[in-house]
């Protein structure tokens, strides 16, 4: 029989390599594809790069070189899905990385992280009660300077509970968004209702999904939602998957390309795993950091 102190040992060492591992798979950035049989059948391509929860420190460079290379995907359109900064010294630094992107047409949304400072959460509540808790007393970022620099080259929109139409890929998408819905911040009927006549593709864009949301925009028949905020849980287990989702999807459905029903209509949902963590939990496992370009095709297609 092995004493309990050797075991308790052990334990305790396969728990230290865990968490190392854990800090060095938070840098192992990467580039998801996916494909969505969303556009009008016969037509071309579209090429959307999915980017969100950054919660960026000047000092990440490795996460800065990251962005800086997404230029290359040459994207049709961007969407920003939110949580861009954990300090307000990292605006400049982030819309430096983000480079020609700023030139692609594109939209984004707000999560709590590009209003508030990141605060330390304790992991073993956020995990039993599923979801994290708003602060008291939030110290304030720099939202407005954020939100100026984002909109400053007049190809991204801001769709916080807005709507807009842009050109992008030789198709009119209309694109309408939501303020943070996880703090309650979201406004649906301010951009409620039918797509417009005339566009190609209806996209639905908030940052966290919860299912308030995604069955509104489902039954106005918004075509495909883009979310991020889960971090696709972030940590996970082999073989399982995500032990919490920070919003109300089932945990199979915290990352990646699934479909979205209600009231007898059907959306495509994509959400981000997101490339970046709490400065206070600063790590991964199992779910390394993401962005994604989703190929739009012709409804005859399909996903992978």
């Amino acid at each position: 029989m092995i004493p309990p102190f050797r075991v308790a040992k052990g334990l305790a060492a396969i728990a230290a390599g865990c968490f190392a591992w854990g800090l060095v798979e938070a840098t192992r950035f990467q580039v998801r594809h996916v494909t969505v049989p969303v556009l009008p059948a016969g037509g071309s391509e579209l090429r959307v790069l999915h980017l969100s929860d950054v919660h960026l420190l000047p000092s990440q460079q490795l996460k800065l070189n990251f962005l800086r290379s997404l230029a290359e995907l040459k994207p049709d359109l961007v969407i920003n899905t939110g949580d861009n900064i954990a300090s307000d010294t990292a605006i400049v630094p982030l819309m430096s990385a983000l480079g020609r992107l700023q030139d692609v047409p594109g939209g984004f949304v707000f999560g709590s992280n590009d209003y508030h400072r990141p605060e330390f959460k304790n992991p073993l509540r956020y995990v039993t009660r599923g979801r994290s808790e708003a602060s008291e007393a939030p110290e304030p970022l720099a939202t407005e300077q954020l939100r100026a620099a984002l909109t400053r080259s007049g190809a991204w929109h801001d769709l916080n509970d807005r709507r807009a139409i842009v050109e992008a890929g030789g198709y009119r998408i209309e694109m309408r968004g939501t303020d943070d819905a996880h703090h309650d911040l979201d406004h649906y009927p301010a951009v409620a209702g039918p797509p417009s006549s005339g566009v190609d593709l209806s996209l639905g864009v908030t940052h966290a999904p919860y299912r308030r949301i995604l069955d509104v925009m489902t039954a106005d028949g918004v075509e495909l939602i883009l979310a991020g905020h889960t971090h696709g849980g972030q940590v996970c287990v082999p073989g399982f998957g995500a032990l919490t989702t920070n919003c109300d999807l089932p945990a199979d459905r915290v990352k990646g390309l699934s479909e979205h029903h209600t009231e007898g209509h059907h959306a495509w949902l994509h959400v981000s795993a997101g490339i970046g963590t709490s400065p206070f939990a600063p790590y991964r496992f199992a779910c390394p950091p993401e962005v994604t370009l989703l190929t739009l095709v012709g409804a005859q297609g399909s996903g992978s």
